[in-house]
């Protein structure tokens, strides 16, 4: 192994786990050609894996070998060094509330980004980019629900609010009431009706921006 395949290997080996790494995080350690031969290097050694285009993490080792990094991780570390905003999707929100059986056969979260899937070893996790409003309340309950509401749609999503009206909080329920103006018309509306029990033309001002 040269020496800048060794460097990057011994600057990555104090990152945490599913933290992307980047040729262009890298250039303090050399030139650009530099580096991506070394990225390359270190990829077919095993001692990288890649995610997607230009991007790696180090694989995880175990006592049973080595294991990509797990979804959650690499994402919330994509999140964190690109500024995007990025939760799980509404389909596997609505699951973890109780307001569906269906379960998603694959890792599906929302971005403010690009969409772009990601490689884990045999796994495929797909970034969605998706409207400000599903992303507004950020991965506290209330904008857990405003996701899976987005998810039923405007056919489920009043039932599915009245059912959640009950296990939520004052203070959830309210978040969720103050975002009224961010969201499109339908939700804005089943918002008012079911949360502060307002008469369906109370949101017809609402404004969508769908």
């Amino acid at each position: 192994m040269n020496t800048m395949a060794k460097t990057i290997l011994e600057h990555t080996k104090g990152l945490p786990e599913g933290t992307p790494i980047c040729a262009k995080e890298l250039l303090h350690l050399g030139g650009r050609a530099a580096v991506d031969q070394a990225l390359s290097r270190l990829l077919r050694r095993g001692h990288l894996m890649r995610v997607g285009r230009g991007v790696y993490v180090r694989p995880v080792e175990g006592r049973f070998g080595k294991r990509a990094p797990s979804a959650s991780s690499v994402v919330e570390n994509i999140a964190r060094v690109t500024g995007e905003a990025i939760a799980p999707h509404g389909a596997a929100v609505a699951n973890k509330l109780g307001l569906t059986t269906q379960v998603p056969v694959r890792s599906v979260y929302i971005t403010s980004g690009r969409s772009r899937q990601l490689k884990l070893g045999s796994q495929v996790v797909e970034l969605r980019h998706a409207p400000h409003w599903q992303l507004a309340l950020g991965n506290q309950p209330s904008g857990e629900v405003l996701r899976a509401l987005a998810w039923l749609g405007p056919e489920k999503a009043g039932a599915a609010l009245r059912t959640l009206k009950r296990k939520l909080s004052a203070p959830e329920l309210q978040a969720i009431a103050s975002a009224r103006s961010l969201l499109p018309s339908w939700l804005a509306k089943q918002v008012s009706e079911v949360v502060l029990n307002l008469g369906a033309s109370s949101a017809s001002g609402q404004k969508s921006d769908r």
